[in-house]
C-alpha cells in the first residue's frame, strides 16, 4: 500500500471507535492510542491487512502508566504507524502479539525483565537480559526502581 491517506482512512474505519487518541508527532508519524483488549485485532489490520512491516516493540514506564508501543513501517508512504497502549502500573499486562508476529518474541520477554509488563499467550517467557540472581519484582527500567542493594 503506497498510499498515506488511504493507509489512515483504513485504520480509522477498521479501528473505529476502538481508538482512544490519534495523534501525529511529524507528518510521517502516526500514534494510536488503545485500549489494550483490542491491541490483537489493531495489529492484525495493520500487519496482516495492510501489509505495515513490523519495525519493534518499545516500553516507557511515565507518570500515568507504562505505555507500550508498537511501530510499523509503510515505506513507500514514508509512514510510520505507532499502535500505543497504556497499562495501569498495578496490572501491566497485555495480550502476547507473537501469535500474529514470531518476531516479537525476544522484544517482549525484554520488555517483561525490564519493565514488569506480562504479556499472557506469549510461548516462553523465561529470562533474556537479566542475571539469574536477579530478584523478582524488581524492574530496572521502572521510575520507582532504586539501583542501591540490588
Amino acid at each position: 500500500m503506497k498510499d498515506r491517506e488511504e493507509i489512515v482512512a483504513k485504520i480509522k474505519k477498521g479501528l473505529g471507535n476502538k481508538v482512544v487518541s490519534f495523534s501525529w508527532d511529524t507528518p510521517n508519524r502516526l500514534y494510536v492510542g488503545l485500549d489494550r483488549k483490542h491491541l490483537p485485532e489493531a495489529v492484525k489490520l495493520v500487519f496482516d491487512e495492510l501489509l505495515g512491516r513490523y519495525v519493534i516493540l518499545s516500553g516507557v514506564d511515565t507518570p500515568e502508566g507504562i505505555e507500550v508501543l508498537y511501530h510499523f513501517s509503510f515505506d513507500k508512504a514514508m509512514l510510520i504507524v505507532t499502535l500505543k497502549v497504556l497499562l495501569d502500573k498495578k496490572d501491566p499486562k497485555v495480550d502476547s502479539i507473537t501469535p500474529i508476529i514470531k518476531g516479537a518474541e525476544w522484544i517482549e520477554r525484554e520488555i517483561h525483565e525490564l519493565l514488569g509488563v506480562d504479556f499472557p499467550g506469549h510461548p516462553n517467557m523465561r529470562r533474556l537480559i537479566l542475571a539469574d540472581d536477579w530478584p523478582e519484582g524488581v524492574y530496572p527500567l521502572r521510575r520507582s526502581y532504586n539501583s542501591e542493594g540490588t
